[in-house]
């Protein structure tokens, strides 16, 4: 299974972790980019809940329009992958009428790698 090119124009996607003290999922409508298998988030702030959830428990689930897919998730620690991540999402989102260069420059890169 492989993400579709043609899903990265979509405005947000949806991704759901497992609770860290409930187990229960939880589903966050969260910005996003694509390159190749992985999907990637900046998360804004890096002790929300979502990331600790999936610092936890990696497996997640992405939802992109009616496509579903089962992912690792992991959080972004090579520098030359973390430009590249901030580069991806500040094209897709940085026109925005708000001013996002500092959301662009400080949030925790996260990507979510496809499983096969």
């Amino acid at each position: 299974m492989t993400l579709d090119p043609s899903l990265a124009p979509q405005p947000f996607c949806y991704l759901t972790t497992v609770g860290r003290v409930t187990g229960r999922p939880h589903q966050i409508e969260i910005w996003f980019g694509l390159a190749g298998n992985t999907a990637y988030l900046l998360a804004g702030d890096h002790s929300s809940d979502w990331v600790l959830n999936l610092r936890k428990h990696p497996s997640v689930n992405l939802r992109i329009r009616e496509h579903s897919f089962d992912a690792t998730a992991r959080i972004v620690t090579d520098p030359e992958e973390d430009i590249m991540v901030r580069r991806l999402l500040m094209d897709k989102y940085g026109s925005s009428k708000h001013d996002l260069s500092g959301w662009g420059r400080t949030a925790l890169p996260v990507a979510l790698d496809l499983q096969p």
